[in-house]
């Protein structure tokens, strides 16, 4: 038998057309196979595991065919002790079964650190050793010294804290600081326009404290709280106005642009001058 005649003949056509089937049953199977496999269109919202307790988390994932894993812990104070910090996929976000939601736990006791030793550095320095420490810094208490506005005493709820002891991190640590041996006095800053931490910045460089702020009925959510800006303050900054180091200020904060007068809608830009010495 000639190639063409095997060709044409009704056995290779059978074999032909069987092996044809074979071959696109085999892909019908498979396709099926990878669909029930990968779960195609069966994508969930992920639940929000935030705040619940170790037995809340667990019925939550059985409930919602979803499995879970502990990767790290943290120390906060927005959720109670031993109940779920963080979590990854984010709460809403479509995942299939048993997909393995990544979750952060909230410490049962707090991150400590060691305080860092402030004593004899000049304010600016010791506000960044603070921060850098994982603190936070407090009032600034004047006393009279031969420095000015270097740290003389640490302190942490009213009480000295000596340098190496383990506090918690987040503390508040409040400074007492030099003003010298006459009184000295500091410009008071134009804070007008101003959003409120680079006002708590400009605040404390100018060796005051600020005493509380407000926010008036224009902040409603939390976008507008980050971009509210002072358009009040007390004491009000006036040209050769002063204040004796370590007093307080207090802000007015809001999102509506019409509360701030044509010659105050502006971000203070002035420099930090020299401390003067009051003549009173």
């Amino acid at each position: 038998m000639s190639l063409k005649d095997f060709f044409l003949s009704k056995q290779f056509v059978k074999n032909l057309a069987f092996a044809a089937i074979i071959a696109v049953g085999g892909i019908m199977i498979l396709l099926i196979w990878m669909n029930f496999y990968t779960r195609h269109g069966q994508a969930r919202p992920v639940p929000n595991f935030v705040g619940l307790t170790m037995e809340q988390t667990t019925k939550l994932a059985r409930k919602n065919k979803l499995r879970y894993q502990i990767i790290d812990s943290i120390y906060t104070t927005e959720v109670p002790r031993g109940c779920i910090a963080e979590q990854n996929p984010k709460p809403g976000f479509k995942v299939k079964k048993w997909r393995n939601i990544v979750l952060t736990i909230n410490a049962f006791h707090p991150e400590m650190v060691a305080m860092p030793n402030l004593v004899d550095l000049p304010l600016r320095q010791a506000k960044a050793l603070v921060e850098s420490s994982g603190l936070e810094l407090g009032l600034l208490k004047y006393r009279p010294d031969l420095s000015i506005n270097v740290v003389i005493d640490q302190q942490y709820s009213g009480k000295d804290i000596s340098a190496g002891d383990s506090i918690q991190k987040g503390s508040v640590i409040d400074l007492v600081l030099g003003k010298g041996l006459s009184n000295q006095v500091t410009p008071i800053p134009d804070l007008l326009g101003m959003r409120l931490e680079p006002a708590k910045n400009r605040i404390l460089e100018y060796s005051l404290n600020l005493g509380s702020f407000v926010y008036d009925k224009t902040i409603i959510n939390s976008s507008d709280t980050v971009n509210a800006f002072v358009y009040k303050q007390i004491p009000e900054y006036k040209n050769n106005a002063t204040l004796q180091l370590g007093k307080v200020i207090y802000l007015w904060l809001t999102v509506d642009s019409s509360k701030l007068s044509a010659d105050s809608s502006r971000v203070a830009t002035d420099t930090i001058p020299a401390l003067t010495t009051s003549e009173n």
